[in-house]
């Protein structure tokens, strides 16, 4: 089943926004935050898992089945609009162009919650680390961690904190936390 999971919405509604020359990344209001927790593996000879012997483990991102919140494109003013993204004015012109009147994407099937187009989806509907380098400047070693935190903000800006879908990504980020 071909879900889509728009690394651009995604990175919008965690409000990320294309730095201006000579200035680092920018955040949006309230989202300085990493939300995603990790676990501190204990090591023999450690009984807090914490400082010598502690080890902390990173999350890895992936996509939750039945989510669809970054297909959600219109998110209002909070959010970073296309233009503060993209620097291609044909990007801003074809993401703009899938926001339906509903404000989620086009080719989002709410009953079913998949994309249509997934395995044509624009490159900017794609989380991996290229496209988070090319959009926000976020290297690899950074991608997980950021992808996970700009997730959990979407979800809960979409369908609440106390949402399934947001306890469905919480489960599974923390279940395949590197080691």
């Amino acid at each position: 089943m071909a879900l889509c999971w728009c690394s651009t919405m995604t990175m919008m509604s965690g409000a990320y926004k294309q730095p201006e020359k000579g200035k680092g990344m920018g955040m949006g209001k309230g989202k300085g935050k990493e939300k995603v927790q990790t676990k501190q593996r204990r090591s023999s000879g450690s009984d807090d898992g914490i400082g010598f012997g502690g080890k902390r483990n990173d999350p890895i991102w992936q996509c939750i089945q039945g989510c669809g919140a970054c297909c959600k494109l219109d998110k209002g003013p909070a959010f970073a609009a296309p233009e503060e993204i993209f620097d291609d004015l044909s990007d801003v012109q074809l993401y703009r162009s899938m926001v339906g009147p509903n404000g989620w994407c086009i080719h989002y099937e709410k009953s079913t919650r998949t994309c249509s187009i997934y395995s044509d989806r624009p490159y900017f509907c794609r989380v991996e680390p290229n496209v988070f380098r090319k959009l926000y400047g976020i290297g690899k070693k950074r991608f997980n961690k950021e992808a996970c935190s700009f997730c959990e903000d979407t979800i809960t800006a979409i369908y609440g904190s106390h949402s399934q879908e947001l306890d469905n990504f919480v489960r599974a980020v923390r279940s395949t936390e590197s080691s």
